[in-house]
């Protein structure tokens, strides 16, 4: 690969980390607010509406796209870079926020203390949960993909992706749930049904994304000229 090529592929994969660092941190400040999507009708699981599910859920798949993709072109250590870093930028965006509770508002401020410390106060509590199970989530389905990708020889993209992608998002929702169930943030009579109300939204994305994930894998690997398998080494 010549020097013009190496330099696009590195500011290909810096675009692709702000895309995975943005739709992880939006997550977790937007996680507050939930919505009920029910396109098989008023169905319920184990008390809970199926698909009544947080906002922050709908930029999260995204993350799992990036990681793969990345994973696929770049290889498993630029992933998990990527990941590290994801988790560095949640912390500190929470650290911002914490900072900004607690400088008190002016009389004339457009949003006072109160509703801001409604909106974000359980911030710092959720980002907790929820890098606990993303560090988890993530680094199972880098690891679970690449496995996959010795097993199919580089082939069946499909496969390394929802294979992953599936136990990964099950880990992600079963420990995110079941700590903030242990925060108190969540009612423990709700955990069974937003756990596989969750889990399945996010299989359903997942599934949605393979066409996608190909297309991609298809533009990066035509432009660069990459054979079945074969990944880019960036620090070459």
């Amino acid at each position: 690969m010549n020097l013009k090529d190496k330099r696009l592929a590195y500011q290909i994969y810096l675009y692709l980390g702000a895309l995975f660092i943005t739709s992880l941190v939006v997550s977790n400040l937007i996680f507050q607010k939930f919505f009920y999507w029910n396109p098989f009708g008023d169905i319920t699981v184990f008390g809970a509406p199926l698909f009544e599910i947080s906002v922050g859920i709908l930029p999260y798949p995204i993350t799992f796209l990036i990681t793969d993709l990345i994973s696929e072109i770049y290889g498993r250590k630029k992933a998990n870079q990527i990941v590290t870093a994801g988790i560095f930028a949640s912390f500190f965006s929470m650290g911002i926020i914490l900072l900004a509770e607690v400088a008190p508002a002016i009389p004339s401020s457009p949003i006072n203390d109160e509703i801001f410390t409604k909106v974000f106060a359980l911030s710092p509590i959720a980002v907790l949960a929820s890098m606990i199970a993303y560090l988890f989530a993530q680094y199972v389905d880098i690891a679970i993909y690449h496995f996959w990708k010795r097993i199919t020889k580089g082939k069946h993209l499909w496969v390394r992706n929802n294979f992953s992608t599936f136990l990964s998002q099950f880990i992600d929702t079963f420990t995110v749930v079941g700590l903030l169930c242990i925060f108190q943030v969540l009612p423990w009579s709700l955990f069974y049904g937003l756990v596989i109300s969750g889990f399945l939204f996010k299989v359903f994305v997942a599934l949605i994304d393979t066409p996608f994930l190909y297309f991609f894998v298809y533009l990066l690997r035509k432009r660069f000229n990459l054979t079945t398998g074969e990944e880019i080494d960036l620090e070459a």
